[in-house]
This record gives structure tokens, C-alpha cells and sequence, in this order.
């Protein structure tokens, strides 16, 4: 690497201990030649076990997702049953961020790293496959993934949802979805509701057209605004059960009754959304099963018991239908 990038073993070591003390020219130069390379330092260099670290990398998108924190759970129950221990970041849905946050684990000398979705930067990838790293991803199943993965098809979360409400008589549907930037979760679901409704001509019009984030303040404020226009929709479809709880509680402010006056779903399943009242439809993620699946792979995968072409699986969401969707009015 130092000869690659013109300087001196020692200032590489400089740049890599002491970046502070190497000019500005000199550490841009360094970083570029580690990120072709796929360069990763080894943190745990002095630690008494040189072999394998027993540790798996996750880094997720959030720790205050709910239903992350369903999978971070099960997901390191299955690997301490394996005598596994688990790191775990999060990026806030910045995978630049991403890209850090799997060096510094590959850094500490993870045997396996898990990330959740399908899109990573270019970064991250080569940081996996330059230092042969066993990798796999959760959450999204995709035939063209570039790794592993164990999970959903989320255009089918969206078109499950889509199509309940549709077969419900409904067609004004508000539609809440996250911004998609680094969550290629919400853009297919999206993606997926939005192109079931207009294949049936029922298309979803710009103002029906939400970008709402994951916070129940936010969300219930966004659906207020929403239910109180002069032209009231019949319906909601929400991106994930925290919005669709959200939008329970707003239409309780507005005095509206569900699901007479107005019909929600949301996506996912996650704990509370039985207890509301009236209690929530939704499409069920299967977050446990995949978490499971997830963990006893990516240990497959670092002793080498398993081939990575095999890994693969796409697990099977469920609309699960209670009291907050009914007939439109």
C-alpha cells in the first residue's frame, strides 16, 4: 500500500494511528489506495485469540424500529446458542455511514458480517469481497441480490396491502410511505402498492401520495392534516405498523370511527398493533423466521458447511386481517 501510494510504510502507519499528523494531500492519497485495495487494519492484532474472533457483525438501518429490535433479539439468541457473540451498529439509513461501520467491524476481526436490504455502496461490497468476509443480507429476498439473503419480497408487503384494501371497495387511498433514500425496504413496498392499484384503475394521486417517517409524532400529525382536508379518504396504507398506529391514533382525535368512517393497514406486525383498538390489519413480517435463518446461515457460511448459492431464501408475509379494515363507505 505504501508504495502504491507514494509515501512511506510509516506514514501509512501514521495516517492509520495518528491521521491528525499526516497532511491533508498525504491522508486523501492513503484513503483512496485503502479503498481500492480493500484495505482493513487489524484492531485486534494484540488480543490473545489470533484465530477467529467468534463474532458476527449486524449493522442495521435503526435500533428504534421496533421490529429491528424483534430481530436483533432473536438474532443473537440464535447465535449465542451457536457460542457466537454479536456486534451490532446502526447507520440511520446512511450507507456512506454503512461503509464505515463495516470496515471498523471487519477492523476488529469479525468472522461474518450481516446487513439488512439489498443496496449497500460500492464500498461496502469491496470492503467484503476484497477481504473475503462470509456476508449475507436480511430482510429484502431479491434474485439479482449480490449476497446471500434471507427474507421478504417487499413489493409483495405492498401489493398484499394494496390489494386488501381494493377488494374492500376502496378507491381514494392515502398511502404513507418513508422516505426511500438508502431503504430500498420502503421503496418496494411502495413500489409495489402504488403499481397494484393502478394496474386495478385505481392509481394514487400526488396528494395522496405521503413521504412520512418512522415517529408516531410526526405521523399522526401528517394523517391529521390528511383527515382533516374537505376530501377525506376512505382508506390508509401505511409503510410499517408504527405509521398505521400513528394514523389509529389521529383519526381517534378527529372523532372518526374505525373502520366505518375510515379503513388502515399497516405492514409488519409489530408487538402492540394486536392490543389497539380496534385492533390493526396488517401484512406480517416474518421477522423471528428470518432472524433464525439469518443467524444459522451466516454460521453455515464461516464454517464453511454451506455454499453460498444455497443460502438463499424468501420467506412468506401473510395479510392478517382485524378490526381496523372494512367495507368502504
Amino acid at each position: 500500500m505504501a508504495a502504491r501510494a507514494g509515501v512511506s510504510p510509516a506514514t501509512v502507519s501514521r495516517y492509520f494511528n495518528h491521521p491528525d499528523l499526516v497532511r491533508y494531500e498525504t491522508r486523501n492519497r492513503i484513503a483512496a489506495v485503502a479503498q481500492d485495495l480493500g484495505y482493513v487494519r487489524n484492531r485486534a492484532a494484540g488480543s490473545l485469540n489470533r484465530g477467529r474472533s467468534d463474532a458476527v457483525g449486524l449493522v442495521v438501518p435503526s435500533v428504534e424500529n421496533v421490529i429491528f429490535a424483534e430481530l436483533i433479539q432473536e438474532f443473537a439468541s440464535t447465535l449465542y446458542a451457536a457460542e457466537y457473540a454479536l456486534l451490532i451498529s446502526a447507520h440511520g439509513y446512511d450507507l456512506f455511514q454503512e461503509g464505515f461501520l463495516v470496515r471498523s467491524m471487519l477492523e476488529h476481526q469479525v468472522d461474518g458480517v450481516v446487513l439488512v436490504g439489498g443496496l449497500h455502496s460500492e464500498e461496502t461490497f469491496g470492503l467484503l469481497t476484497a477481504n473475503n468476509i462470509p456476508a449475507l443480507t436480511v430482510w429484502n429476498w431479491s434474485r439479482q441480490a449480490r449476497l446471500p439473503c434471507i427474507g421478504i419480497d417487499n413489493r409483495e408487503l405492498g401489493r398484499l396491502a394494496a390489494r386488501h384494501l381494493f377488494d374492500l371497495g376502496h378507491r381514494d387511498i392515502a398511502c404513507f410511505f418513508p422516505d426511500a433514500t438508502g431503504n430500498d425496504r420502503a421503496a418496494d413496498r411502495r413500489d409495489g402498492a402504488f403499481a397494484t392499484l393502478a394496474k386495478k384503475q385505481a392509481s394514487v394521486p400526488s396528494n395522496r401520495r405521503i413521504v412520512c417517517p418512522y415517529d408516531v409524532v410526526i405521523a399522526k400529525g401528517l394523517v391529521a392534516d390528511v383527515l382533516g382536508a374537505r376530501n377525506r379518504p376512505t382508506a390508509i396504507l401505511a409503510g410499517n405498523d408504527i405509521i398505521a398506529q400513528a394514523a389509529v391514533y389521529a383519526a381517534a382525535s378527529a372523532g372518526l370511527r374505525i373502520p366505518d368512517d375510515l379503513s388502515i393497514i399497516g405492514i409488519g406486525d409489530f408487538h402492540g398493533s394486536a392490543a389497539l383498538e380496534p385492533a390493526l390489519t396488517t401484512v406480517r413480517i416474518p421477522a423471528r423466521q428470518m432472524a433464525v435463518g439469518a443467524a444459522e446461515a451466516i454460521v453455515e457460511l464461516i464454517e464453511g458447511r454451506a455454499d453460498p448459492d444455497d443460502l438463499s431464501s424468501r420467506l412468506v408475509p401473510e395479510v392478517v386481517v382485524r378490526g381496523s379494515t372494512g367495507p368502504a363507505a
